[in-house]
């Protein structure tokens, strides 16, 4: 939203402490997760890729050509299905529940998958400054939200390069804003 200067307000949503599981927030998003869009119409959109999608539509985060539209949606679904089961799993046992023993297994069992994620983002940004046709897209948003935070599940990416090149290609972009100061 900051990339396409559209007005918002932000509403922190604490899953730790059970608002995602509220009757009021389960009529916005039944499956009790975050994000969710919520429009001045009424409507809310859960899953963040399909608010991607959504709020991107028409603009150049999100490419009409058919071709590299699939590119953009294929890296969303690398996203959701190999990358964000591992890097974004492993920071949460680590970060947010402290690595308890009896999770430090799962912990360790997504080291694997992790790094394969970030190698075959590494193999792609070694090519292009960013994931779809040298352009920020809404592939790169969707990627950059886990990969920058990557090193509090336990993930080296001092070893991956091209990919640190890449976050700092995305977090300079002019409208690009932190967590914290979308919070504000």
């Amino acid at each position: 939203m900051a990339h396409l200067e559209i007005a918002h307000e932000w509403i922190e949503v604490d899953i730790l402490q059970g608002e995602t599981k509220t009757q009021e927030f389960l009529t916005k998003n039944p499956n009790g997760k975050i994000p969710v869009l919520e429009l001045t119409s009424g409507k809310s959109l859960s899953e963040s890729n399909a608010i991607l999608n959504y709020l991107a539509h028409g603009t150049n985060y999100l490419p009409d050509e058919p071709w590299e539209r699939a590119h953009v949606l294929k890296w969303q679904f690398f996203e959701q299905y190999s990358h964000e089961p591992y890097i974004a799993v492993a920071r949460f046992i680590a970060k947010y529940l402290g690595l308890p023993e009896e999770r430090r297994a799962e912990f360790e069992g997504k080291k694997e998958g992790g790094t394969k994620a970030l190698a075959v983002m590494e193999r792609q940004l070694s090519e292009t400054e960013f994931l779809v046709n040298g352009t920020l897209t809404i592939a790169d948003i969707s990627l950059y939200a886990y990969t920058h935070v990557a090193h509090e599940g336990g993930f080296d990416l001092s070893t991956f390069p091209a990919v640190g090149a890449w976050l700092r290609r995305v977090a300079s972009h002019p409208r690009h804003i932190t967590m914290s100061q979308a919070a504000a």
